[in-house]
């Protein structure tokens, strides 16, 4: 007895949908590069933060000291990340993305682009405006995302 998926009809159905879309391409991309989605975001924050303490990215992750440890330690394992202790501080690390770990996340927002233009491929100029428009209204009146 092979049941059939419910078909996406509600405007919020349909918005899961394109999310789902844009979320497997991110995960894709992030795949290939052998990377978990935590790894991978850890190290994009680092590219932009550098010198992050592990307090730091364990709050951006939202999750625990020790669980930024175990992570930290699988990107150095990769020579991805390097922490370094400053000013003779040994208790005080300091968390950088080396080179083959900028290397290895530059393009996302590239293939993120890619992706954005393959969902909205269907659309014209003036039907992605008006639905830039109407989604803009909408999110005015929402709080904004945290993450």
């Amino acid at each position: 007895m092979d049941a059939q998926p419910k078909p996406f009809t509600t405007i919020l159905d349909l918005l899961r949908w394109i999310g789902w879309a844009q979320g497997k391409a991110g995960e894709d991309w992030i795949r290939e590069r052998e990377l978990s989605h935590q790894q991978a975001f850890a190290l994009g924050y680092l590219v932009q933060n550098p010198g992050s303490i592990q307090r730091d990215i364990a709050e951006i992750t939202r999750t625990s000291a020790a669980s930024v440890s175990s992570l930290l330690q699988g990107l150095e394992r990769r020579e991805l990340v390097e922490r370094r202790t400053e000013g003779g501080n040994e208790r005080s690390k300091r968390v950088y993305a080396t080179s083959a770990g900028v290397d290895l996340i530059a393009g996302f927002d590239t293939a993120m682009a890619a992706a954005q233009e393959t969902i909205l491929a269907p659309l014209d100029q003036a039907e992605r405006d008006t639905l830039h428009a109407l989604l803009t209204k909408i999110t005015a009146e929402l709080p904004q995302p945290t993450r």
